[in-house]
């Protein structure tokens, strides 16, 4: 029997590996076609993309700035996606979708562009690879928004600047050689970001294979001196205070910044940031542990650590530092914020406006508006600077609500770090210095740097160590952190306001003890401008009063004290606390009032009445007065004045801007001084005590020699028992001599140790 004509045709087979590769090689063809045409669209787009002036003039942005920023030796262009996508939606969809693709092919096109237009060069010199920056005005999406669906798209995203690392050198094209037979191999290209390179395991020398002894592997060798390199920076950024949730941690991404971006920024500073969100793979293991993971099976081969390349950004000015997010403001509100600075009561609106669930404090709450808007900050003819914000410290006994004013200002402040004394150190609060990943020093930015253009909270101002207080000196009233350490030296600005709440060293105020309620130091007090006293004072009417405001709080979460006031009054008038916010904001940006002739003479004249009145009061009694009106408080009554003006878009404080800011220090500062509850401080002590106090300094050094250590019980009994010596003005002098560090405690506080 015949075979059948099936069983002879022969064999059957498919090759998938020859269709894989065929379809590879469409699909690279199709790319290729796609980049050329998006290459050219581009070239047409900074060719021709114009813009009409009012004067009927045509303007080539871009191409103007490519030629522009050539001549002056900047070799970057950038470009705003805004203009890109009216010109062309197609460029504006490969750039958003594709970033890492064709950021590439937009330098190349931008390269070419600038060969053209900026010819002919000198010495025919080749054309510096230009760099492409973008710029949007679309809104910032949240830190905590990027997930894994954003990897390799374009993102905009906006935070502070906590780390600066310092500018290092990449390759970008290699030249590799091999060691065995000297094959070379130009221009390798290295991948833009973290990303590394692998060296090729053979070499491609086929004339070199034929011998007896081929290559062998990992033959080659970098040569560096014809290699090409940039400079890049790694940044760190944070999100920004306002949009981290109640008890969370604040986020972090790292930011990959190349050629013209790096030394742009410093720490501190508020930025929005434009790049492509990459991924890296982890930094290697030790080899021990990396052993113990592969044979538990743990090993992260797919995990990568999270980055951002940037592609641009743009610091925001001191009004946006401040959180004045006003791009969105309407002209209906605009017009509203102006009609309610208009108000004639408009400081009695905002100070009920200030923690409304808190029952009275009216003078502590109309100094928290002055802080909250701030004076006009100057700078000098000379280059000094005068600074505009308004510093407050609230001192008193526990229970007087001063912890939850200061968690108001934390929600109603544009900008605002809340931290506590305990939990704070110096370089937590102005700046310290790391060590990185690859061992060099960097400057991180604290809380106060963090704060820039707001305001800084400290509760439990009384539980710093003095070394830390001392730290934010210069942070008060130079509004700058110096830093000058591991071979660092630098200069950072912490231009904020300073809300700090302290109790006295006895738990309560005492009246009889004066000074020995204060722990702090002169030179700290005296960067205060208004420092009040708040005590808790026993008084029938007053405690019904505060008892029934209590009870409505609690009850129906505070609806009957809403309805009608707690004194049988009307209901008193309030703003909601984002109203208030973005009206602060408001006036921060539009207002920097100055003081005008009248109100400068009604305060110079005011100024010369009361050093007068000192003088006059020294002759009378022959011993020096109490309180001392220096400079440094004359300038604290202007900022109380411009915060005034500053409420009611004033340009000038006047007369009645003075007596209030006079007010408002009379009842802070002024009183607590004249109360005798700041003597020692800032000066305010007489000159009998003074004498005093030198007196019994003298016989302490005697009884306690240099070198030497005794128990701090024993000497004050034997200077105050057998010397008849008071015991608070020994207690007093050892106190300062420990400030001054010529007495330090040792054996857990047991002894004093004389040390000069």
């Amino acid at each position: 029997m015949a075979a059948s004509g099936i069983d002879n045709l022969g064999v059957f087979y498919s090759d998938p590996l020859s269709d894989t590769l065929q379809q590879v090689d469409t699909t690279q063809n199709n790319q290729h076609e796609v980049t050329t045409e998006i290459e050219k669209k581009f070239k047409s787009f900074l060719r021709g993309y114009h813009v009409v002036t009012q004067n009927g003039g045509v303007v080539y942005p871009y191409r103007d700035a490519i030629r522009k920023n050539y001549l002056k030796h900047k070799y970057a262009v950038t470009i705003h996606l805004g203009d890109l996508k009216n010109f062309d939606r197609s460029l504006w969809t490969a750039i958003k979708n594709e970033p890492r693709t064709y950021i590439d092919v937009f330098e190349k096109a931008t390269t070419n562009i600038a060969d053209e237009i900026t010819r002919p060069r000198a010495n025919n010199e080749d054309v510096v690879e230009m760099q492409v920056l973008l710029d949007d005005d679309a809104r910032p999406i949240d830190m905590r928004a990027l997930k894994a669906d954003n990897v390799a798209k374009l993102i905009k995203i906006s935070g502070i600047l906590v780390n600066a690392g310092t500018v290092q050198t990449k390759a970008r094209e290699l030249m590799l050689q091999c060691k065995s037979c000297g094959y070379i191999m130009a221009n390798e290209k290295i991948p833009t970001g973290l990303d590394g390179y692998a060296l090729p395991r053979g070499c491609p020398n086929k004339e070199n294979q034929t011998r007896s002894e081929p290559c062998p592997m990992d033959p080659f060798m970098i040569v560096p001196d014809h290699a090409k390199y940039i400079d890049f920076q790694t940044l760190k950024l944070q999100e920004s205070v306002d949009s981290v949730p109640q008890g969370e941690m604040p986020r972090h991404v790292k930011l990959w910044c190349e050629r013209d971006l790096v030394d742009n920024v410093t720490p501190g500073q508020t930025v929005d940031i434009i790049g492509i969100f990459c991924i890296k793979a982890q930094a290697n293991m030790k080899a021990s542990a990396r052993g113990r993971d592969v044979q538990r099976g743990k090993a992260g081969v797919g995990i990568r650590q999270a980055y951002i390349r940037v592609l641009g950004f743009s610091n925001k000015d001191e009004t946006a530092k401040a959180g004045n997010k006003l791009t969105d403001l309407s002209a209906e509100e605009e017009q509203t914020f102006r009609e309610l600075a208009q108000r004639a009561d408009i400081a009695e609106l905002l100070r009920n406006s200030i923690a409304p669930s808190i029952y009275g404090c009216d003078d502590i709450k109309t100094s928290i508006v002055a802080l909250l808007l701030g004076g006009s900050r100057k700078r000098m003819p000379d280059g000094l600077t005068r600074r505009g914000d308004i510093n407050i410290l609230l001192l008193g006994d526990p229970g007087t609500a001063k912890s939850q004013l200061l968690k108001f200002v934390e929600k109603v402040a544009p900008v605002c770090v809340y931290t506590s004394g305990k939990g704070s150190s110096a370089a937590g609060l102005t700046a310290s210095v790391i060590r990185g990943a690859n061992r060099q020093f960097t400057v991180e930015a604290g809380a106060m740097v963090l704060a820039d253009g707001g305001t800084v909270c400290i509760d439990e101002f009384d539980k710093m160590r003095q070394d830390d207080r001392v730290a934010i000196h210069e942070a008060m009233e130079q509004q700058t952190i110096s830093v000058a350490k591991a071979g660092i030296t630098t200069t950072l600005n912490s231009r904020c306001s300073v809300l700090a709440a302290a109790n006295s060293v006895f738990g309560r105020w005492d009246d009889t003890k004066g000074e020995e309620n204060i722990d702090f130091m002169p030179t700290i007090l005296s960067r205060f401008d208004c420092i009040f006293i708040v005590k808790d004072v026993h008084d029938e009417e007053r405690d019904k009063i505060l008892a029934r405001h209590v009870m409505g709080m609690h009850i129906n979460n505070g609806m009957i004290n809403r309805k009608n006031n707690i004194d049988g009054g009307d209901k008193k008038e309030e703003l909601d606390i984002m109203t208030l916010k973005r009206f602060i904001c408001y006036c921060r940006s539009k207002c920097g009032p100055r003081l005008d002739d009248s109100g400068c003479e009604k305060l110079s004249n005011r100024y010369c009445q009361m050093r007068s009145g000192a003088g006059d009061l020294e002759r009378e009694t022959g011993k020096r007065g109490s309180i001392p009106l220096t400079v440094r408080q004359l300038e604290a009554v202007i900022r109380l004045a411009e915060s005034q003006a500053k409420m009611k878009l004033k340009s000038f404080a006047g007369e009645e801007e003075v007596d209030e800011a006079l007010r408002l220090f009379q009842v802070s500062t002024l009183d607590a001084a004249m109360s005798g509850n700041l003597d020692g401080a800032e000066g305010f002590t007489s000159e009998k005590d003074f004498a005093e106090l030198q007196r019994i300094e003298k016989q302490l050094k005697r009884r306690f020699l240099v070198g030497s250590q005794v128990s701090e019980q024993t000497i004050v009994r034997d200077l105050s028992g057998t010397q008849h010596l008071p015991e608070r003005q020994v207690k007093r002098v050892l106190h300062a001599m420990i400030a001054r560090g010529e007495v330090e405690h040792r054996m857990q506080r047991k002894l004093l140790y004389r040390v000069r």
